[in-house]
């Protein structure tokens, strides 16, 4: 597996925050280098989770099963991080899955590390809070949009955030995760197909 350290850390201080290099080298010297199959889920409703990925390459998303039904919570993509919120950070079964939707290239660590680093690089505990903060916003964007954007708003706003969306998740998680059919989306993408 490619493990340019320095282009993942570029990307961390591009997207989040920056971290020192005794810090950087620290976190390198606590992760593990991982790489997950496309359906592979690493994390199961109920289960206890104390580890998080940044993703290198590949994609996942995090999802629950309401009464047999699949609902896709959230995606992450190259560059974002992964984790059971819930479990990682209150010590509590986890309510979702986790899922790679693509073959994924991962940086895999753990709760503890976290911890540890945070307690010691102010730095790394300004990245764990943007990381945070970026899911949480990412969540409460989701739930107002359910609630108060048309479906068509929503999906152009998934597209805004992220254009190759359709070409990497499939459409019925797409769908699960804006809060409307698989019919709906299909209208929705191919308007011209209808009558």
């Amino acid at each position: 597996m490619d493990t340019n350290s320095e282009g993942i850390f570029t990307a961390i201080r591009a997207s989040y925050s920056q971290l020192s290099p005794e810090c950087e080298e620290e976190f390198l010297e606590n992760v593990k280098f991982c790489t997950y199959q496309k359906g592979e889920i690493v994390v199961r409703e109920g289960q206890y989770s104390k580890k998080a990925y940044l993703i290198i390459e590949g994609c996942s998303r995090a999802y629950y099963l309401k009464d047999g039904k699949d609902i896709s919570d959230w995606f992450t993509f190259e560059n974002q991080f992964m984790a059971s919120i819930i479990s990682f950070f209150s010590n509590e079964p986890s309510p979702h899955y986790v899922e790679f939707v693509e073959d994924s290239k991962v940086i895999e660590f753990s709760k503890d590390t976290v911890d540890k680093l945070s307690k010691k690089y102010h730095d790394f505990e300004r990245l764990i809070s943007a990381v945070v903060t970026e899911t949480m916003l990412g969540l409460c964007e989701r739930l107002h949009t359910i609630q108060f954007a048309k479906a068509e708003e929503r999906f152009s706003r998934l597209i805004e955030i992220y254009p190759d969306i359709t070409q990497r998740i499939p459409l019925t998680h797409i769908a699960s995760y804006l809060g409307i059919t698989l019919e709906t989306l299909s209208r929705i993408r191919n308007p011209k197909k209808q009558i």
